[in-house]
């Protein structure tokens, strides 16, 4: 099948993937821009996991102070390059991520990051609710780890759903960031400050 360039340039428009990676997914999807906008999404995915293993020691500090002055954030969004940093897009993906941490109040960044003993105590926790529900055996071990699986979507920032489009994690958005931008992308720290707390 022959790829028309109207045809990429819609992909590229919808995607803001690179003309040849859409001219690629088009090719491959036989002209089907749904199914290369997934085709994109899954490769973009892939580089990231690649890219993840490079040094981001580059990127910038952003601060964010929530309408009315009472809840301010301070994030570290750390990438490969200087000139990545000072890009729209990272600074934009910087912004919603500040945005991210107040709206949500994340603890952590990540699930590493999480002190043992506070998930001992929580899996402790979920073990007894399942005990007290008569449930035994493996049901009380799969009900723990479900519950955690939510606790971590809840306090770690790059499991929790993006506040903007809630069918994606903050993982995935950084994911289509390292595809577009071309860079190893990662959150190093982050301080909620609220009124009063």
């Amino acid at each position: 099948m022959v790829i028309s360039a109207e045809l990429v340039k819609t992909l590229r428009e919808m995607s803001g993937a690179g003309i040849m990676d859409c001219k690629e997914a088009l090719e491959e999807t036989s002209g089907n821009i749904d199914t290369a906008i997934d085709y994109l999404r899954k490769k973009g995915a892939s580089k990231a996991v690649k890219k993840a293993e490079r040094t981001a020691s580059e990127g910038l500090i952003c601060s964010y102070i929530h309408p009315g002055n009472k809840i301010g954030v301070l994030v570290e969004v750390n990438c490969e390059t200087d000139f990545v940093a000072r890009t729209e897009q990272f600074q934009l993906l910087a912004k919603d991520i500040s945005m991210q941490i107040a709206a949500s109040n994340p603890l952590y960044v990540k699930r590493e990051d999480i002190p043992p003993e506070v998930i001992n105590k929580e899996k402790e926790i979920y073990i007894n609710q399942a005990k007290e529900l008569g449930k035994t055996g493996n049901v009380i071990e799969k009900i723990a780890d479900g519950k955690m699986e939510k606790y971590y979507s809840e306090v770690c920032l790059i499991e929790q759903s993006f506040i903007r489009d809630q069918d994606i994690t903050i993982r995935e958005l950084i994911a289509r960031k390292i595809a577009e931008l071309g860079e190893n992308i990662k959150v190093g720290r982050f301080s909620r400050f609220q009124l009063g707390k």
